[in-house]
């Protein structure tokens, strides 16, 4: 039963990452934006639903005891603005321009959170916000089983949304652009107004995970949403494969089982007052896992492939041969 309550809280946090993965694949595996700022996106929707859901608190502003669902409806539409406002200030630039500003957005919200306690709590975060099925939670099995089902079903809407959206003439114009955005442009595509969707879309789901990732575990505070995670983020997709939707998932699946793996084992082997030197061993273990990856799958598990020919017509190719007998 513990085994099994474990998994439960394991895939839980997998799959809200995945869901932060499958936005950042819609900005940059579909659309090619390179965005290095999604921990504030992500932290934007955590603190916008605890503000909306938690109870009435004279310490800070906010408090609005509404459900829970109502939360995560007001972090979608505060993370998908906030995305918009900061896609149409950012997105004429390009490569490593965009994501020196994303960055720098993503250490905006993060010093927001930490420096305005009327708001946020500060340093000490927000606490008692509400949890789904808590009335469970002297239920481990029960209570990490529920949120799972939860956390699933809300992962398998948003996968299904993306798929039919990268399928859709919306997704091929995204993909279009990222190949060649000069060609899509000369046939009436306004580069900046799909840059910016995708952009708002994926800052959306991104606040979502950070919504569903504060009410699964009822506390949040400014050092959940340190550039560490942006990095975990990335990593993900990589492994998973860029532009690929069940890639994302699944090296999101992937890289959290390392790293959650590789912080047992740690705790395991080295006394308390190693504990912080040993953590670093987590972040050299994801990095070898990625230059594996890298060597045996350049484009990751599931990132799209071109074709080789065989061996035989590319030998006929390379020899000038028709394949016709003289």
């Amino acid at each position: 039963m513990d085994l099994l309550g474990y998994g439960a809280f394991f895939l839980t946090n997998a799959l809200i990452f995945s869901l932060v993965t499958l936005g950042l694949n819609l900005q940059w595996g579909l659309t090619g934006l390179f965005n290095v700022g999604l921990a504030g996106f992500v932290a934007i929707g955590a603190y916008t639903s605890a503000l909306l859901t938690t109870p009435d608190d004279a310490a800070r502003l906010g408090g609005f005891d509404l459900p829970i669902l109502a939360g995560w409806l007001g972090a979608i539409l505060v993370g998908g603005v906030a995305a918009a406002i900061t896609g149409i200030a950012t997105l004429r630039l390009r490569s490593d321009y965009l994501a020196i500003t994303t960055f720098g957005v993503a250490v905006v919200v993060q010093l927001v959170a930490l420096n305005a306690q009327k708001l946020t709590g500060g340093p000490f975060g927000i606490g008692f916000i509400p949890r789904p099925f808590g009335g469970l939670a002297e239920t481990p099995l029960l209570f990490n089983l529920s949120n799972l089902a939860v956390v699933s079903l809300v992962t398998l809407i948003v996968y299904l949304g993306l798929e039919h959206l990268s399928r859709s003439p919306w997704g091929r114009v995204l993909k279009a652009l990222r190949e060649d955005e000069r060609a899509a442009i000369s046939l009436g595509k306004s580069a900046r107004f799909y840059r910016v969707q995708a952009f708002a879309v994926g800052g959306a789901i991104m606040a979502l995970a950070g919504a569903l990732q504060a009410h699964f575990t009822g506390f949040i505070a400014p050092d959940n949403y340190l550039p560490i995670l942006t990095f975990q983020v990335w990593v993900m997709l990589i492994v998973g494969g860029s532009g690929s939707n069940k890639g994302a998932v699944v090296g999101s699946i992937l890289v959290w089982a390392i790293w959650a793996g590789s912080g047992t084992l740690t705790s395991v082997l080295f006394s308390p007052e190693q504990q912080a030197r040993a953590a670093s061993l987590q972040i050299v273990a994801i990095g070898v896992m990625l230059c594996i990856i890298l060597l045996v799958r350049p484009n990751g598990l599931f990132g799209d492939r071109p074709r080789r020919p065989r061996f035989g017509k590319r030998a006929k190719v390379a020899t000038g041969e028709s394949g016709t007998a003289s």
